[in-house]
């Protein structure tokens, strides 16, 4: 996957890097009783976006890596680049269940038959979901970041 020749997953990594932190910050501002109403939607759609650029960075950083460019990978920079590619399967599966928990909420926001209980369980869920997905875009991030650049 390249664009001009360049690829594709240095690019869009820069937007799973910004747009996956935002989106958790939003889910985490949405469990604010006050501000539940207006970041509803907010929360939602960035969830959505979010996992849209996880997924594609996900998928072209698995191409990249397959590419011939890594052929010859060895050493502690292949040791490095399996850490990452570790970590971005794990930031991809928590983001899915982030963007599942967050639309679940959004669509259960004002529903009468959503009871107090199962409301607070899927706002302790989502919470523990946006902190997981923030502290693994960060790692996963700068364990990338070394594998190009600490070498």
């Amino acid at each position: 996957m390249e664009i001009d020749g360049i690829p594709l997953h240095p690019l869009v990594v820069h937007a799973a890097v910004i747009l996956t932190p935002v989106a958790a910050l939003l889910a985490l501002a949405y469990l604010v009783p006050s501000w539940r109403d207006r970041l509803r939607w907010p929360m939602a759609v960035g969830a959505v976006v979010a996992v849209g650029s996880v997924v594609t960075a996900y998928l072209s950083g698995s191409d990249f890596r397959d590419s011939e460019r890594f052929d010859t990978a060895s050493g502690e920079f292949a040791e490095k680049l399996t850490t990452h590619e570790d970590l971005g399967t794990y930031l991809l599966w928590w983001t899915i269940a982030f963007a599942v928990i967050a639309l679940v909420n959004a669509l259960l926001h004002v529903s009468a038959s959503t009871t107090a209980w199962l409301r607070w369980v899927l706002g302790a869920l989502l919470a523990i979901d946006a902190l997981a997905v923030l502290v693994i875009v960060v790692v996963t991030g700068h364990s990338g970041a070394d594998a190009v650049w600490g070498m």
